[in-house]
């Protein structure tokens, strides 16, 4: 067998169905496309632990979509499951869901660490909002993705956590390192960056010298006129950019700061989208 999808959603499976699942995943060494939907099962770090250990069996997985959404598998799970996916060396697109999980610093760095190891990833979807992630843990999860070498598309969702302006400013000085991005959905809205770490999250975009897509969403985050517009003029240098979303929405930007903030991109040939 080389491709499987299983959705189980709101069953109530727990650690011990979850457990048995990996198991079963243990003895499927020729898989190469797998889609696990497993959401609302009240699925603990335990469970996490043993869907983790069956996936490391699977040696020959290329393309992996998990989707653990509203369990509460915790620091020790997530920081497990990355250890485990470690294993799985030939991986080239995965997408990982664990938003709601509370997760925090711990088990995104250790989430991070793993995923340092899949040097093959092109392809990552990841999604870790409404958890307890920190500065640390924002930091160091985007260090670690900046071993990911060959990743060229990502999407990253991370909003409704805790970053503040240290964890955006730690997030965008590791992203600024992945030299080969040339799509990435930047989502960290509701984390109180404030307007410092904005533009300097604009600033470290801009080394991102392949990007040509960008979506950025960084709405409720305490940015006034002065942090708009020096992101503005930070993001004009990224040279290679065609299509450009910016969503700034429920921030303390006036209309002089939006006009400000637009006349940044007025001489630009960009696709260029900008929701307050």
């Amino acid at each position: 067998m080389q491709n499987l999808k299983q959705y189980i959603q709101y069953k109530q499976i727990r650690d011990e169905g979850a457990t048995g699942l990996g198991s079963g995943l243990a003895n499927c060494i020729n898989l190469s496309n797998l889609k696990l939907e497993l959401r609302n099962n009240e699925i603990g770090p335990m469970g996490a632990s043993g869907i983790g250990s069956g996936l490391a069996n699977c040696i020959n997985l290329l393309n992996l979509s998990l989707e653990l959404h509203a369990n509460q598998i915790g620091d020790e799970g997530a920081s497990g499951l990355g250890s485990d996916l470690a294993n799985c060396i030939n991986l080239s697109n995965l997408t990982l869901k664990l938003s709601d999980n509370q997760i925090g610093d711990e088990g995104a760095s250790g989430l991070g660490s793993g995923l340092a190891n899949c040097i093959n990833l092109s392809n990552l979807t990841l999604e870790l909002r409404y958890n307890k992630i920190g500065a640390m843990g924002a930091s160091d999860l985007g260090s670690a993705l900046a071993n990911c070498i060959n990743l060229s598309n990502l999407r990253l969702n991370i909003s409704y956590n805790k970053i503040g302006a240290m964890g955006a400013s730690g997030l965008g000085s590791a992203l600024a390192n992945c030299i080969n991005l040339s799509n990435l959905r930047l989502d960290i809205s509701m984390n109180k960056i404030g307007s410092m770490a904005a533009s300097g999250l604009g600033s470290s975009l801009a080394n991102c010298i392949n990007l040509s897509n960008l979506m950025l969403d960084i709405s409720d985050n305490q940015i006034n006129a002065m942090g708009s517009s020096g992101l503005g003029s930070a993001l004009v240098n990224c040279i290679n950019l065609s299509n450009l979303t910016l969503k700034l929405s429920d921030n303390q930007i006036d209309d002089e700061g939006a006009s400000g903030f637009r006349f940044w991109f007025s001489k630009l040939h960009q696709s260029f989208k900008f929701e307050t």
